[in-house]
């Protein structure tokens, strides 16, 4: 068996990739994530979801295949509470004296 080299994952594939912005990259693509799930689990086209979300379908469809550049997290927030979803947010204190503070979309 060849001798394959591996680093191991931070947990955030945009870290890893070291660019910058990273958790604030990580947390849009999980927001992202889940207003798709929620669209796909009301079984909307594209066009019913732009409807419930106030958006055309284009930016559907840019939100489908991860082209976030145009949205903020505010507004990916706000697409959430549209669909129905409950939003919590909770502040903490550091895992680990010393650690880096993190966002997390859980």
């Amino acid at each position: 068996m060849p001798n394959r080299e591996f680093t191991p994952s931070s947990g955030n594939v945009f870290a890893d990739l070291g660019l910058p912005h990273a958790d604030e990259l990580l947390a849009k693509a999980e927001l992202t994530a889940k207003i798709i799930a929620e669209i796909q689990r009301r079984r909307l086209t594209q066009s019913q979801a732009a409807a419930v979300l106030g958006i055309d379908q284009p930016k559907v469809s840019a939100l489908k295949h991860g082209k976030l550049s145009g949205f903020s997290i505010e507004r990916l927030l706000r697409f959430l509470l549209m669909l129905g979803r409950n939003i919590e947010i909770s502040v903490k204190g550091r895992s680990k004296p010393g650690s880096t503070a993190r966002l997390r979309v859980a």
